[in-house]
């Protein structure tokens, strides 16, 4: 998996012969309006963001429903507390509101249930898994678990079967660290235009880096599944998947950059092939034939 600076156009035919990828990038949760009135929030209340008119920005507003106690069972309408719900398709109002919480305490107040505090990468929340035919990734960001805002941090978990092969990406606004758990990984990552390659093995219990905004990528390279840990320093590290961007452009762009005018389809694999350093080829077709997989 040695190989120089990389274009990506001549990364992408090597997703069409090495099946098992990753799909899309991370959700990240919709802009917050402004808050004119810096007020602390009492957390007796809850604050819900107004919509933006053309009058002006939004504002701040109570609503009848109040925040639940530290405790959780118990509001200042004396009424009960149902625990917070930190479903994925449910939290853009928390993520809100935990945003413009006056403090950290308030934070932890606004999610009473301890349970919340708990994130299962087995059993994950709706929207926080992204499968292809090689593994899945799942995510935990603030959007799917809220308990994660004010921290500065997030985590996904990777579970790459045999040959799997997590295409090459970024992250617009984090650096990443990522340590295998189990198995076997190989590494690069590319930082810029004139930057080399960086190509790592990596086994259990082995760590390295993707600085902010570099292209990487993770390949198994066994018949066993690998699983990775990746850490990140943003809330919203967000990703970006490069051939699935590039080829997402207008088809004249792409045919002007990369100098060919095809169509991607399995007919055309011979072109590919001429395209795709032939040492990557040749790891990815050999891990293949070595698992069996068709």
């Amino acid at each position: 998996m040695h190989t120089s600076s990389v274009f990506i156009a001549t990364l992408a035919p090597l997703f069409a012969l090495a099946a098992p990828q990753f799909g899309g990038p991370f959700a990240s949760p919709s802009a917050v309006g402004t808050q004119s009135d810096p007020t602390p929030v009492p957390t007796s209340t809850t604050t819900s963001i107004a919509t933006v008119s053309a009058t002006g920005p939004a504002i701040l507003s109570s609503t009848s429903a109040p925040y639940p106690t530290s405790n959780g069972t118990a509001t200042a309408s004396g009424s009960p507390a149902p625990p917070a719900d930190t479903s994925a398709a449910n939290n853009l109002q928390l993520v809100g509101e935990l945003i413009l919480a006056a403090k950290a305490p308030d934070r932890i107040s606004m999610i009473p249930n301890d349970a919340s505090f708990k994130f299962d990468f087995d059993n994950p929340p709706d929207k926080t898994k992204t499968t292809g035919k090689g593994g899945n990734t799942v995510r935990a960001d603030r959007e799917s678990f809220p308990p994660l805002v004010g921290t500065g941090v997030s985590m996904t978990v990777g579970f790459l079967g045999p040959c799997g092969f997590n295409t090459p990406h970024t992250h617009p606004r984090s650096s990443e660290i990522n340590i295998v758990v189990q198995g076997t990984l190989q590494t690069e990552f590319t930082l810029e235009n004139g930057a080399r390659t960086v190509h790592n093995t990596l086994g259990t219990h082995q760590m390295t880096v993707f600085p902010q905004g570099a292209l990487h990528t993770e390949f198994n390279p066994n018949c066993d599944e690998a699983i990775f840990v990746a850490g990140f320093a943003s809330e919203d590290p967000g990703v970006q998947q490069a051939a699935q961007t590039f080829f997402g452009f207008d088809q004249d762009f792409v045919d002007a950059a990369i100098g060919n005018d095809f169509t991607f389809e399995g007919k055309d694999v011979d072109k590919f092939r001429k395209l795709i350093p032939a040492n990557v080829a040749l790891g990815v077709e050999s891990c293949l034939k070595k698992c069996g997989i068709q």
